[in-house]
């Protein structure tokens, strides 16, 4: 990596957590909610989507589907 790419990437790696933070206090601020409980709300809500979206993945599978199609024609 040049120089150039490595103070790009450590400025992201400061500037992301403090922008998160900033985002977090903003919405808390805009609910009228305290900041960590609006911080583990969205930490559960992405818990929730992944799980959905893993057990969707694992229902469309191509290999999954073409197996019950093939059950379904035995």
């Amino acid at each position: 990596m040049t120089m150039l790419m490595l103070s790009l990437v450590r400025a992201l790696a400061v500037l992301l957590p403090r922008l998160v933070h900033l985002a977090t206090w903003l919405l808390a601020r805009s609910l009228n909610m305290p900041q960590p409980l609006v911080h583990a709300t969205g930490v559960f809500v992405f818990a929730q989507v992944y799980a959905v979206e893993m057990r969707v993945g694992k229902a469309l599978c191509p290999l999954r589907l073409w197996r019950q199609l093939q059950s379904l024609f035995r």
